[in-house]
C-alpha cells in the first residue's frame, strides 16, 4: 500500500510560509518568475510533481528571466565566498592545478565577453578539465543555441537544488 502523503521534506516545503518558501526557492534559482510558478502550484503531492512544475517554469522563462537566474551563479572556479552550495557544486575545480584555474578564468572572461553572462554548466560531478572542455566547445555556439543550452543546464541545477531542499532534515 502506498502512502498518499508527500515525503517529509516535501511536506515541510509545502507547509512553509510564502516568504520562507520564496527565500528557499531563491537559493535554488534567482529567477523570480520561476519561484512564482513553483509557489503558485503548492502543495505538491510528489517530488516528481515539483520537478515537473520546475521544468515547465524553466521552459517558459524569458531572456530577462534567464539573465536574472544566471546572475545568481558565480563563475566556474570562483564560488561565492561563504556559499557552501556553489563550493560543493564546483568541487571539481577545487583540486585543479593553478594552470587550469588560470585557463578557466581566461575562458570565463572570453565567454562572458561573447555572451554577456557567466558560463553556466551543471558542475556537479564534473572535473575541472570537463568544465574547461565544455566552455571551449560552447564558446563558438550561436547566441540562440547557447541560451537554450544554458536553460537546460539551469534546469539540471534547479533539480539538484530542489532535491536538496526537499530532502533536508528539519532544522
Amino acid at each position: 500500500m502506498t502512502s498518499t502523503f508527500p515525503p517529509p521534506g516535501l511536506a515541510r516545503f509545502n507547509d512553509l510560509e510564502e516568504a520562507a518558501a520564496r527565500a528557499a526557492l531563491h537559493e535554488a534559482c534567482a529567477a523570480t518568475a520561476w519561484a512564482d510558478r513553483l509557489l503558485a502550484a503548492r502543495p505538491y503531492a510528489t517530488v516528481d510533481a515539483l520537478y515537473a512544475v520546475s521544468d515547465a517554469a524553466m521552459a517558459d522563462l524569458t531572456a530577462a528571466d534567464l539573465a536574472q537566474a544566471m546572475a545568481g551563479h558565480p563563475p566556474i572556479g570562483r564560488p561565492k565566498p561563504g556559499d557552501p552550495t556553489s563550493a560543493r557544486e564546483q568541487r571539481g575545480m577545487a583540486g585543479a592545478s593553478e594552470e587550469l584555474k588560470a585557463e578557466m578564468l581566461e575562458l570565463n572572461l572570453a565567454y562572458q565577453e561573447r555572451f554577456g553572462h557567466v558560463f553556466l554548466i551543471c558542475a556537479t560531478g564534473r572535473t575541472g578539465e570537463q568544465m574547461r572542455d565544455a566552455v571551449m566547445e560552447r564558446i563558438g555556439n550561436p547566441p540562440e543555441r547557447e541560451r537554450e543550452i544554458v536553460r537546460t543546464e539551469l534546469g539540471k541545477i534547479n533539480r539538484i537544488r530542489l532535491a536538496g531542499l526537499v530532502q533536508e532534515e528539519a532544522a
